[in-house]
């Protein structure tokens, strides 16, 4: 590849002002901005990240901060914010803060100071200091899965998503239902689960239908998990027809111990789910269908903006969702 030097040369220009052309800055009229481009294309020719961050003071790194990478929804929003970062320049660098222990050590030491252009924070609720210690970086600051004050914010309507697949439940008929939450780390106050919870209860004492609480499962966000809270709920003296699970992956785990115990989906258990996970389509499971990767997407192109445009100002966009029901709530090729 050639020096920016060759490129300034065959461009007749300086190389301060090879510099400044590729890299959009003033003092450098059109013409000329076009013939260093032309003739930086045609001698393979870019700018260093490491060379371009010295100049700009940019790092060119957003920090992501997020409780699990394990769980498919947190890998769905990151390869969203990933695809529209990278293309711009940008790389991540993650952050696992999903024990306490580790969170407090993140906060109290806030090791991406000085590190990072942007941070992004997925679900967690920050806590009144800890949103303040973000706030000392000064860098644009995006949030996916809620809203908060001074970040630019992405989310869904959690409450309304919940309500809808706990409505299509009690609308096949259902009165004996049952729920498997996250558990264990709902305890990191993350904001969709709490609201999922508060959707399955509003909805059935709109139909002032009791909420039976050894139907509560708790699954921890995952198939190991769903299996595990669907045994629980089964080994009950009662048995639900109907159980909405609060992720997908919980969903096909309760499937699972179901088809080991025998039990017909939809005809003696219906099941409905919450994320739109690829596999939600081929085990046919009805579920409540979210823009994961658009909402990555989303909340990294309102960083960009912040850091391309220099504003401060932050915007809230919140993404729909909808319900697609398939054969685990309505006996069609039922399993």
């Amino acid at each position: 590849m050639a020096t920016i030097e060759e490129v300034a040369r065959a461009a007749g220009v300086s190389t301060a002002t090879v510099s400044r052309a590729l890299r959009q800055q003033p003092g450098v009229s059109e013409r000329t901005r076009q013939r260093v481009r032309t003739v930086a294309e045609e001698m393979n020719y870019s700018i260093s990240r490491s060379a371009s961050g010295l100049a700009t003071g940019r790092t060119r790194r957003v920090g992501v901060l997020v409780p699990f990478v394990s769980r498919w929804f947190f890998g769905q929003v990151l390869a969203g914010a990933e695809e529209v970062l990278r293309s711009a320049g940008y790389d991540l660098m993650l952050y696992v803060v999903g024990d306490e222990e580790g969170r407090e050590r993140f906060f109290r030491e806030l090791p991406l100071r000085r590190s990072v252009d942007a941070v992004l924070v997925l679900t967690l609720s920050l806590s009144t200091e800890e949103s303040d210690r973000l706030r000392e970086l000064d860098v644009p600051l995006g949030f996916v899965g809620g809203r908060m004050d001074g970040f630019n914010s992405v989310w869904i309507d959690d409450h309304g998503g919940g309500m809808l697949a706990v409505r299509h439940l009690l609308n096949q008929g259902h009165t004996d239902i049952a729920m498997i939450h996250g558990g264990a780390p709902d305890a990191l106050n993350l904001p969709a689960p709490h609201e999922r919870c508060t959707a399955f209860r509003d909805a059935m004492a709109e139909h002032e239908i009791p909420v039976r609480e050894s139907w509560l499962g708790t699954g921890d966000f995952s198939v190991s998990g769903g299996r595990r809270a669907m045994n629980r709920i089964l080994a009950d003296e009662l048995r639900p027809t109907a159980v909405f699970a609060m992720s997908d992956e919980m969903a096909f785990g309760a499937m699972h111990a179901l088809r080991n115990h025998k039990i017909h989906v939809p005809g003696e258990i219906a099941i409905v789910g919450f994320d739109g996970h690829e596999m939600s389509e081929c085990s046919g499971l009805s579920t409540v269908v979210q823009p994961v990767r658009q909402e990555g997407g989303t909340a990294a192109k309102l960083l960009l903006e912040q850091l391309e445009q220099g504003s401060t100002e932050t915007r809230d966009v919140v993404l729909p969702t909808e319900l697609v029901v398939r054969s685990s709530t309505t006996g069609d090729d039922s399993m």
